[in-house]
């Protein structure tokens, strides 16, 4: 299997998706990461020294699942999904030829991830389903697909904290609060960390669970006992 993970900025992948990678991973399928922007307004600084280093840290943490990403190096802030934007996409995309592709939701809180996601849907057309990532906070994100990360938590945190020009602790913090609430929203076992995403199936791509690792597993709910049949 072949999945095609694309973000915005040269961190995304490991916040929103680095989990899954390692599930995928895990399961022996062929991983492309792909990001789109330089990273170059992410911090202080010459922009052309922090779009080096970030580059260099998104090739880090990609080299944890042994995977080499591809840089597009559109201008970080100025992503537009535009005729030149979508031809490289379909370009990537017929070259990687994936089962699956994931990204950004088409309402998520940055312009350069909405436009990633509507450039994505566009290029893939009837080549590839397109499977969208959780929001930051989760805002407006309704899943429909819930991926089990409990076991590669430590590779994504690790993944995470490979961009040190981002103050990543604040990134790792986040990330665990919500794969936390993913996993108690679909109902996990304490402890467990769950990564969410959301399936808009489009002709012919109607079911994509087959192409997906497990989900955390479902545990048995019982009703409480009412309390007139509580011993006193």
């Amino acid at each position: 299997m072949k999945i095609l993970a694309l973000g915005a900025h040269p961190d995304d992948i490991e916040i929103f998706m680095f989990g899954t990678m390692a599930a995928y991973a895990a399961l022996g399928a062929e991983l492309t990461f792909a990001i789109a922007t330089d990273g170059a307004r992410g911090g202080k600084g010459d922009p052309a020294a922090l779009a080096r280093t970030r580059r260099q840290e998104a090739a880090r943490a990609a080299a944890l699942l042994g995977v080499e990403p591809r840089f597009l190096d559109f201008p970080d802030g100025e992503l537009i999904a535009d005729a030149a934007f979508i031809s490289v996409l379909k370009a990537l995309i017929g070259d990687v030829k994936p089962d699956l592709a994931i990204t950004h939701a088409p309402y998520d809180y940055h312009g350069d991830h909405r436009a990633l996601s509507d450039g994505v849907r566009i290029a893939a057309s009837f080549t590839v389903p397109v499977l969208h990532a959780d929001t930051l906070g989760g805002t407006g994100f309704a899943p429909t697909h819930y991926v089990e990360i409990s076991h590669h938590w430590d590779v994504k945190a690790k993944a995470i904290r490979a961009h040190h020009s981002q103050g990543p602790e604040h990134y790792v913090h986040r990330a665990r609060l919500q794969n936390e609430f993913r996993a108690g929203q679909c109902n996990g076992a304490a402890g467990a960390l769950a990564e969410a995403y959301r399936f808009e199936p489009t002709f012919p791509f109607a079911d994509i669970r087959a192409l997906l690792p497990p989900a955390p597993p479902m545990r048995p709910v019982t009703a409480s006992p009412s309390p007139a049949n509580r011993a006193s």
